[in-house]
């Protein structure tokens, strides 16, 4: 930050200090002042041959992220103007030197303003997009009502990117004249074309639930729906796209009973009112839908006794995927075993924060969670 004096004997020299990012937001929005107080006091402060221009030219530059229009032009122009009146001060010393400073601040106000326009294009832009996410979001996996079929439900999406709302993992839960029944699925891949295989799987899953009155028969739904689209993609996905899938009933002639085919998903869970846990793992193991080339046997449905004010709770591999800061996986049942939840919501409002927890808030897989509640008294 020199600056040169008649009797120089060589260019200016450059101090550059790499400024690490201030903890909080709001302390970065006063960078921008603090650079123009601080470019007055270092050049008042020092030797004539120091100047304070490269503070006056970051502080615009700071303010082109952080500011809007209006605010980056009034901190450019308050840059020129503190440079202005140094280059005024100094002026006796080397004219010549001081407009160049001037001009130097000026170019740099004018590039800050079209960085900040540039941002600001760009944000509208993501926020379309985002808008765009959200909309396909709700059309693919909309909220189920807090009730169906007179049992509670929930359900949420986490995308593991804030700007990816949408991505393969999948939930549905409808009421059919055969009671009700889920789906909770992740299809292999990411981006458009395992967005395109949910479609088709949650198409498929709510005309079979209300058609077929097995679910091995909805299964088989899926599983040829599945055979249609990988028929019409080309490359790996055309030969090796599948969908790990679970599928639950219960009944509409009696809600004690649950019944669970699963494709190669992982196993639900069933929470009991007293804090007892159940895994629910097939009996028989079975590949993913989508893979009838590879192998295949008769679909097994496992049956069990759900007790009223039980929670049922079904999630895709976000969940047990979720690695912590020590490299250990979450544990869903050992973290769940033992714990009251008044409700669908509550538990998965739960199991949301303490996943964030365990990961601390870094989640590298989308989770897809639906809960569902046989009321007490029922």
């Amino acid at each position: 930050m020199l600056r040169g004096g008649g009797n120089r004997t060589g260019g200016r020299g450059r101090k550059t200090r790499r400024a690490g990012r201030p903890p909080l937001r709001r302390l970065a929005r006063w960078l921008p002042a603090l650079l123009i107080v601080g470019g007055f006091a270092f050049d008042v402060a020092t030797p004539p041959r120091y100047t304070g221009a490269p503070f006056f030219s970051a502080a615009p530059m700071v303010a082109a992220p952080l500011y809007s229009l209006a605010m980056t032009a009034l901190t450019a122009a308050a840059a020129v103007a503190g440079e202005i009146v140094i280059a005024v001060y100094h002026s006796a010393n080397d004219h010549s030197e001081s407009v160049s400073e001037v001009l130097t601040v000026l170019v740099v106000a004018f590039l800050a303003l079209g960085i900040n326009r540039a941002v600001r294009l760009s944000d509208a832009r993501l926020s379309s997009v985002r808008d765009v996410a959200e909309a396909a979001q709700r059309a693919l996996l909309p909220t189920p009502p807090g009730r169906i079929g007179g049992l509670a439900v929930a359900a949420r999406y986490v995308g593991a990117q804030a700007d990816a709302r949408i991505g393969g993992d999948l939930y549905a839960v409808q009421d059919t004249p055969h009671g009700v029944r889920l789906i909770v699925g992740d299809v292999r891949g990411k981006g458009l074309e395992a967005v395109e295989a949910a479609v088709v799987v949650i198409g498929a899953f709510r005309e079979a639930a209300e058609q077929e009155a097995t679910l091995e028969a909805v299964a088989g739904r899926l599983e040829r729906a599945l055979k249609r689209e990988g028929g019409r993609r080309t490359g790996l996905d055309q030969h090796e796209g599948f969908t790990t899938a679970v599928l639950a009933e219960i009944p509409s002639g009696t809600r004690s009973v649950l019944r669970v085919l699963n494709r190669g998903h992982p196993a639900p869970l069933l929470l009991a009112p007293d804090g007892g846990l159940c895994e629910l793992i097939p009996a028989t193991a079975a590949l993913p839908l989508g893979l009838c080339d590879v192998a295949g046997w008769p679909d097994r449905v496992d049956e069990t006794f759900f007790p009223a004010g039980s929670l049922l709770l079904l999630f895709t591999d976000g969940v047990t995927e979720a690695r912590g800061r020590s490299g250990r996986f979450y544990d869903a049942p050992a973290q769940l075993r033992g714990r009251h939840f008044p409700g669908p919501d509550a538990l998965l409002d739960g199991l949301v924060q303490d996943i964030a927890r365990h990961t601390g808030g870094v989640q590298a897989d989308d989770m897809a969670l639906l809960a569902v509640q046989r009321p007490l008294g029922d």
